[in-house]
């Protein structure tokens, strides 16, 4: 079973039980899936990879941690708790991320692979080729930039 048809089924259960707030969450994500089939040229009811899913539970992700943190620093708490359900639905579909510690380490061979020549961009380029899907890419900055100064 793909991931898109894994949502799905979640869904149709969601629906079961009435909650609408993962329901609504699961249809946003079908329709974020639905516009990167399209935006591929492809015909809308395309069935969706699961590479291409989890490119798209990544952005949404990213999304959903973007605004809590913009409706924290408003004051707006209640707000942030409702992408913050969203999120914990997105994560079920996600692996694992990488610790900084594990980031630390692979970031330490890259340098050294690179040489001592290298800067950030090289750092960070071959890294997030590494670690696509492992790793958040702010960690990684993070890392790459304690690391480099």
């Amino acid at each position: 079973m793909t991931l898109q048809e894994q949502m799905k089924e979640n869904m149709k259960a969601a629906m079961k039980e009435r909650n609408m707030a993962a329901v609504t969450t699961y249809r946003g994500l079908m329709s974020a899936m639905t516009n990167a089939v399209v935006a591929e040229g492809k015909a809308p009811d395309t069935p969706v990879s699961d590479d291409m899913a989890m490119d798209v539970l990544t952005k949404e992700s990213k999304k959903r941690k973007d605004a809590i943190k913009q409706f924290e620093d408003a004051g707006r708490p209640e707000l942030a708790e409702d992408e913050k359900a969203e999120l914990a639905i997105i994560e079920a579909y996600l692996p694992e991320m990488m610790s900084k510690e594990d980031i630390k380490v692979k970031a330490e061979a890259k340098i050294a692979e690179l040489g001592d020549g290298a800067n950030k961009g090289q750092v960070m380029g071959a890294l997030m080729g590494e670690l696509k899907g492992q790793a958040d890419g702010n960690d990684v900055k993070e890392v790459v930039d304690e690391l480099l100064g």
